[in-house]
């Protein structure tokens, strides 16, 4: 039925307004009385609860960063079956992001690529909607990222003001310096201007866990470099992985693509990659490390594998636009038929 919809209605519209009208319906479903009876069909199975981060999550399966950048769905996408809602990138300054058109539909890959540059409504915002979320249940991660009229040389004190705002609302924090839509914020990952940067937002963050996430694109070396770094500064895990700018093996017509422009791809063609980033990470760390796996996920085979490769949680996004709002449901039963 949605593939239909999706194929008929959904392609027609404009990408970005598609995402407003399905956050909308998803809002919807938060709605108390509607929640209680969507839960229903799509509560997860008790048999699926995880215990990380010093939370037991529903489900290995939760939404990455980028779907819920305000903290407005929050409510809807936990009564449709997600374990875990990763909100943001906040930054502590509102933002409007980079210009329109910034996000691209590749159906032919089952991808997207973005550059919406943060387009949030800044830290303080987002830090009301987490109070008033706290009583809701739900396990929400707050992900922040530098402001874009914040210069490099002063990220930190930037990372830490955010931190300093959302830590106290928030089940854990992650750290974003992996956006390809920043200038100079993937500069960060480079080990000698991170650990600072993690120092200051670790002691901002206090009791809250906090978690670094990483780019697809750096060398293996440095993956492990930064996945060392992180054991060593006291951080509670890392997500792997962002999106990535390489546009290699795309099925899509590669003028078309060229001529959407720089961005970030995500979806299915970041899947071995990520896979590939998951087993150095987890190669680097201690086995009670959290790894947050993302990128290029799809079915309850996709997960069940990152699971089994070393993954502690798992999240999706992209494929949320091509599967419906059915997705975490169809994932959270296949898992339960895998291990049956």
């Amino acid at each position: 039925m949605y593939p239909l919809l999706f194929r008929h209605v959904l392609a027609r519209f404009d990408p970005e307004t598609a995402h407003h009208l399905a956050m909308a319906v998803i809002r919807f479903a938060g709605i108390a009385p509607v929640a209680a009876v969507v839960g229903r069909f799509t509560r997860p199975a008790p048999e699926l609860a995880v215990e990380a981060l010093g939370h037991v999550f529903p489900s290995p399966f939760g939404v990455a960063a980028g779907f819920d950048k305000n903290a407005v769905g929050v409510r809807g996408l936990e009564s449709l079956g997600f374990g875990h809602v990763e909100v943001g990138t906040v930054t502590a300054i509102p933002q409007d992001g980079n210009p329109k058109p910034r996000l691209f539909r590749l159906i032919a890959d089952r991808a997207v690529i973005n550059r919406m540059g943060f387009n949030n409504r800044g830290a303080e915002a987002a830090a009301r909607r987490l109070a008033h979320l706290r009583r809701s249940g739900a396990i929400i991660g707050a992900n922040i990222g530098k402001s874009r009229v914040v210069d490099v040389d002063d990220a930190t004190a930037d990372y830490v003001t955010s931190a300093r705002m959302l830590a106290p609302l928030s089940d854990y924090l992650a750290v974003n310096v992996s956006s390809p839509n920043t200038p100079g914020l993937r500069g960060l990952q480079a080990v000698e201007t991170l650990a600072p940067l993690l120092r200051a937002v670790r002691d901002a963050a206090g009791s809250t866990p906090l978690l670094v996430k990483i780019a697809p694109d750096l060398p293996d070396d440095e993956i492990a470099a930064i996945a060392r770094l992180a054991v060593s500064e006291g951080l509670a895990g890392i997500i792997a992985n962002n999106t990535t700018i390489s546009r290699d093996g795309l099925a899509s017509d590669a003028a078309r693509v060229e001529a959407m422009g720089a961005g970030g791809l995500s979806g299915a063609p970041l899947k071995a990659r990520s896979l590939e980033v998951l087993r150095i990470v987890r190669a680097a760390v201690p086995d009670d490390f959290c790894v947050i796996s993302v990128g290029g996920v799809e079915t309850a085979e996709d997960v069940q594998e990152r699971l089994d490769n070393g993954a502690t949680l798992v999240q999706g996004y992209t494929a949320f636009l091509y599967r419906g709002p059915l997705w975490a449901r169809q994932i959270n039963r296949g898992l339960l038929k895998l291990r049956a």
